[in-house]
């Protein structure tokens, strides 16, 4: 008898709901970013991610489609285990992440001493990595 495989992404999600931050009147998150990764941007807002800032999660539902017109809400998870795209520098198994370019992340640089007040901005730890284009993470 073999060991069943595991869907560890069906296992203790947790959601939220955010408002989407805009630029000039115009969201900055579009139907193209869901599966993506995002950050926080002010208080109880996300958006893209940019380069080395911390992860708040993925994005996973946006209320409306771009088609839609009104004002629309990003659902976005923010704890449990999730795939996320990667890149330069690629996360390893065990690592943490941070935001990296185009809605992916990266690995986490070494502590150092100008780490934030606020803490280390590194999240997660990485359970699995598909080559050069994906890892799993579990965010506690």
């Amino acid at each position: 008898m073999s060991v069943r495989n595991q869907n560890l992404e069906t296992i203790a999600p947790v959601f939220a709901t955010f408002n989407i931050h805009q630029t000039a009147g115009v969201d900055d998150l579009t139907d193209t970013n869901i599966g993506e990764v995002v950050r926080l941007t002010d208080d109880y807002e996300v958006g893209p991610s940019s380069d080395g800032e911390a992860i708040i999660g993925k994005l996973v539902a946006l209320t409306l489609t771009d088609a839609d017109t009104g004002k629309r809400n990003a659902t976005v998870q923010i704890g449990g285990v999730m795939t996320l795209p990667i890149t330069t520098t690629y996360p390893q198994i065990g690592n943490r992440v941070v935001c990296g370019a185009n809605g992916a992340v990266k690995q986490a640089p070494a502590l150092t001493g100008d780490d934030p007040a606020g803490g280390n901005i590194a999240r997660g730890t990485v359970l699995a990595v598909n080559g050069t284009s994906t890892c799993t993470i579990y965010l506690p």
